[in-house]
């Protein structure tokens, strides 16, 4: 897709907006899920990620920051240590994203 096919072209509304970004991250059908890991620890894991149209190592760094936990980055899912299901939803849903649980 060229730049004369991007959304802001065809709207006529500025790149400023933002708004491919917006309707990418609306497309994405994420899935947040808990696994248990080794002596039973929990990992938050979130998946179904586009990694063309977001930068997950940015939006781990956010996530990390508000959940005040680790976590990392692996195979396009962010994995995330603890049970944060409820609140990952949460920010996420804030960001624009469409959350399965």
């Amino acid at each position: 897709m060229g730049d004369e096919d991007d959304l802001s072209s065809i709207s006529g509304l500025p790149d400023e907006l933002g708004i491919d970004e917006d309707l990418g991250r609306a497309e994405q059908r994420l899935r947040v899920r808990v696994d248990e890991r080794t002596y039973g620890k929990s990992m938050t894991i979130v998946e179904g990620f586009d990694p063309s149209g977001v930068d997950l190592k940015d939006l781990a760094s956010e996530l990390k920051s508000k959940l005040a936990t680790g976590g990392t980055v692996d195979d396009d899912r962010i994995e995330l240590q603890g049970d944060h299901r409820d609140r990952v939803v949460e920010l996420l849903g804030e960001q624009g994203f469409e959350v399965e649980t």
